[in-house]
C-alpha cells in the first residue's frame, strides 16, 4: 500500500489534464508474449519524465528501474559485484571511480550514448538547485573524460573525481553510478533552452510520447489500469551484453491494483508473473506454482531492517538506559512469526545483517558484550535500575510510567503509516510487549501525508522506518550512516533531516561522540579488510551501547515471488544465475534474457 498513497495524491492533482491527452492501450496482446510484473505502480501514472522529482515518475521511470533509462553500472546483490550497464567499472580508489562507456550504447533514435549525456545528468545538480540529482554534487568534484583504446576500439573513459572537500566518499559514488539513470542530453538540453533555461518548466513535461531511451523496452501505452512496455528489438545491449539474444517477453505489462490481495490472487491464478508485494503465508501459494527464492521458510533473503527510531531530543528517549530497556522488551521472535509470516531469520544484535556480503563485518562475541539481554524481565530490571516505575491498574494492566523523579511520563506514540499491514502488525506486537514491561506507549498510525513530514521534521516520539532499504555497494555503511550520522544535524524546531531523523549524537553538546562520525568517515576510505571489519565492529558496539534505534526483523529488499504458469527459469537458490529481484532493477534485469515459456 505504500506507493499508492503518494501516487493517488499526485493523480488527484494531475488526473484531468493527464487523461485528456493520453491514449489507452489498444489491441490484444498474446499471453505468451507478455510478462506481467507488479507491485511498483499503485495509482494513476502521472509522468514518465526522468528529470522530474524522484518521487513523481510512473513505473518504470521512477526508482532504480533500468527498463527504459539505464544506469552506468549495475550492482549484483547476490555476488556483490558491479556489473556492466552503459559502462564498465575499470577501477575504484580513494581518489576516483573510473568507468569506460560502452561504445556500442545507443539511444532509441539512433544517436550514440556519450560522455556528454552522462555529464549532462550528473551536472544538473550544479546548474539547478531544484534538480533531483543535486545530492550527487557533494560526492563528485569533477568528471574527466579521456579517449582510450580498448583492444582497437576507441572508448570514452570517464573518471569521477572524489570531492575530498565535501563528502570524500568513493563508496557513495559507486552507489550513484548504479542508481542515477542517464537521460539524452540532445533531447533535454534544447527543452531546457526553449524554457528559458528553467528546469522547473521541463520537469513538468510528461515525456510520454515516443521517449528517447537507451534501455531494452520503451513505453507503448498507459492508462489508469496498466502500463505497457514494448521490447526494442534494436536494443544495443542485445549484442554488446547478451550475445545477440533478445529479452524473452515482447511486452512487459504492469497492472495497477489497489490492494495486496489483488496481487496474491493474480499470482495464484497466473495472471501476474511476478510481484514485489507482501503476501502473508506465501508457503500456501506453492500449490499454485508460485515460487520464492528459498523453497522453505523464511522464503526470502534478508535485505533491509524495519526498525523503530527514537527521537532522542525528547524525554525519556534522551536516556539511553530507557532506550535499552525498550529494546530488551521487544519480542523479535513473535514479530518474526506473527507480523511477517516467518519471512526472517533470527535477529542478531545491531545493524549488520546475517548475509554473505555483510556477515564478515559482524563479531558475535563483541555484540554479546554490548547488547541488552532480551526479555520482559530484563527490560523491567533495566527500567528499575534507571529509576523508572510502572504504575498498574487493579487488573494488572499498565496505567502509566513515572520517571526518576517520580513524575508521571506522558504516553509515547509510535508513528507509523496506516494501511501498511506488516508494519502495523509489528507495532501492535511491540506495544503489547512494551506495556507488559512497564513502558507507556501506544500505536500512532497516521496517513502517509502526515508520516513523511513527521519523519523529516522529527515531530515524533518513535518512528517506524526502514533506513537504507535498497541493497547497494555501500552497505552496511549506508545503514549505519542513515541511523547515526550527525553530518547534517538540524533541530526539529527549525530544520529537516533526510537521515538520522531521531537526532542522535548532536554535535556541540557534552554527550556528542565524535568517534561515531569518525568511523563513518573512515569506512568508505578503508580498503584493508581487517581494519574495515574492526571499524564496523566498533560502530556496531556504539550502536548497541547507545541504542538510537531498535531493529525489529529482517525483510527482503523486495518480496521476490513469481508464478511459473506462463514463464519459467526464474532465479532461485537452486538456480542462482541472478539475484532475488524482479527483472526490472539492477542486475536483476538480466533475468529477462533467461526466462522461458512454460510447456
Amino acid at each position: 500500500m505504500r506507493a499508492s498513497k503518494i501516487s493517488l495524491g499526485l493523480a488527484a492533482v494531475a488526473a484531468a489534464a493527464f487523461f485528456s491527452g493520453c491514449k489507452p492501450p489498444t489491441g490484444k496482446i498474446a499471453r505468451t508474449e507478455a510478462l506481467y510484473l507488479a507491485g511498483s505502480q499503485w495509482g494513476d501514472p502521472s509522468t514518465f519524465n526522468p528529470l522530474a522529482e524522484s518521487w513523481q515518475p510512473a513505473w518504470p521511470v521512477n526508482d532504480r528501474f533500468n527498463l527504459m533509462y539505464e544506469t552506468m553500472v549495475s550492482y549484483n546483490s547476490l555476488t556483490g559485484k558491479v556489473e556492466p550497464g552503459l559502462g564498465t567499472l575499470v577501477s575504484r580508489s580513494n581518489d576516483s571511480v573510473v568507468v569506460d562507456l560502452n561504445p556500442a550504447a545507443k539511444w532509441s533514435d539512433g544517436k550514440p550514448v556519450t560522455s556528454t549525456d552522462v555529464k549532462f545528468v550528473f551536472d544538473l545538480g550544479r546548474r539547478f538547485k531544484e534538480a533531483a540529482s543535486g545530492y550527487a554534487v557533494e560526492f563528485i568534484a569533477e568528471i574527466k573524460v579521456a579517449s582510450v583504446d580498448n583492444g582497437g576500439i576507441k572508448t570514452e573513459r570517464l573518471t569521477f573525481i572524489v570531492d575530498k572537500k565535501q563528502r570524500n566518499n568513493p563508496l557513495a559514488i559507486l552507489d550513484l553510478l548504479q542508481a542515477i539513470r542517464i537521460a539524452p542530453s540532445h533531447v533535454f538540453e534544447p527543452l531546457i533552452a526553449s524554457a528559458g533555461n528553467k528546469l522547473d518548466s521541463v520537469k513538468k513535461m510528461k515525456i510520454d510520447s515516443a521517449p528517447v531511451v537507451s534501455g531494452p523496452y520503451n513505453l507503448k501505452s498507459y492508462s489508469s489500469e496498466k502500463i505497457v512496455l514494448e521490447r526494442r528489438d534494436d536494443y544495443w545491449g542485445n549484442k554488446a551484453l547478451h550475445n545477440g539474444e533478445m529479452p524473452a517477453p515482447k511486452y512487459i505489462i504492469h497492472p495497477i491494483f489497489k490492494s495486496n490481495d489483488a496481487f496474491a490472487i493474480g499470482l495464484q491464478q497466473g495472471t501476474i508473473d511476478a510481484s514485489m508485494t507482501f503476501i502473508p503465508l506465501i508457503g500456501d501459494q506453492k500449490q499454485f506454482k508460485v515460487g520464492t527464492w528459498l523453497e522453505k521458510e523464511p522464503y526470502y533473503l534478508p535485505g533491509a531492517i524495519p526498525m523503530m527510531i527514537f527521537n532522542v531530543t525528547r524525554e525519556p528517549m534522551n536516556d539511553k538506559n530507557f532506550r535499552r530497556a525498550f529494546a530488551a522488551a521487544i519480542d523479535h521472535d513473535k514479530i518474526r512469526k506473527l507480523a511477517v509470516s516467518g519471512y526472517s531469520v533470527d535477529m542478531r544484535p545491531g545493524l549488520v545483517m546475517p548475509t554473505v556480503l555483510e556477515g564478515k563485518f559482524f563479531d558475535s562475541a563483541e555484540a554479546a558484550k554490548h547488547s541488552v539481554a532480551p526479555g520482559i524481565e530484563s527490560a523491567k530490571k533495566i527500567l528499575a535500575e534507571a529509576g523508572y516505575k510502572a504504575v498498574r491498574k487493579p487488573d494488572g494492566t499498565l496505567d502509566y510510567t513515572t520517571d526518576k523523579a517520580g513524575k508521571k511520563l506522558k504516553t509515547l506514540f509510535i508513528t507509523s503509516p496506516t494501511g501498511w499491514s506488516d508494519w502495523e502488525a509489528m507495532v501492535r506486537l511491540a506495544v503489547a510487549s512494551l506495556r507488559e514491561a512497564g513502558i507507556d506507549v501506544r500505536e500512532g498510525f497516521v496517513d502517509a501525508s502526515q508520516y513523511w513530514p513527521a519523519k523529516s521534521s522529527g515531530k515524533f516520539d518513535l518512528l517506524m522506518d526502514k533506513p537504507a532499504a535498497v541493497i547497494t555497494p555501500s552497505l552496511p555503511w549506508s545503514r549505519f550512516d542513515a541511523v547515526m550520522s550527525s553530518r547534517n544535524w538540524q533541530p526539529s524546531e527549525t530544520g529537516s533531516m533526510n537521515q538520522n531523523q531521531g537526532r542522535y549524537n548532536q554535535p556541540g553538546v557534552p554527550s556528542y561522540n565524535a568517534k561515531v562520525d569518525s568511523l563513518l568517515n573512515i569506512i568508505p576510505l578503508t580498503t584493508d579488510s581487517v581494519a574495515l571489519r574492526n571499524a564496523y565492529v566498533q560502530l556496531n558496539n556504539i550502536f548497541l551501547d547507545d541504542q538510537p534505534a531498535v531493529p525489529l526483523v529482517y525483510l527482503p529488499e523486495q518480496f521476490y515471488q513469481f508464478s511459473e504458469k506462463t514463464w519459467t527459469n526464474w532465479p532461485t537458490e537452486k538456480n542462482a544465475y541472478g539475484p532475488a529481484q524482479l527483472p526490472w532493477v539492477s542486475a536483476g534485469i538480466n533475468t529477462l534474457w533467461k526466462l522461458k515459456l512454460a510447456k
